[in-house]
């Protein structure tokens, strides 16, 4: 019955770190996105504006 137990708690731990990655992941994305977007440098913020139209996200 540990054995078990001890499986379950190692199971459920890997797919919070799973997770946890995943959310973290997509926040850098969105951060990064936005800092980019905002830039002064044309080309990065081109590069940008191109990805939010892309992916229907208004942006003007």
């Amino acid at each position: 019955m540990t054995t078990q137990v001890s499986s379950n708690t190692q199971s459920l731990s890997a797919t919070n770190s799973k997770a946890g990655g995943n959310i973290a992941a997509m926040i850098f994305g969105v951060v990064v996105l936005l800092a980019v977007g905002f830039a002064p440098i044309n080309v990065a913020h081109n590069a940008a504006h191109d990805a939010r139209h892309a992916h229907a996200f208004p942006c003007h």
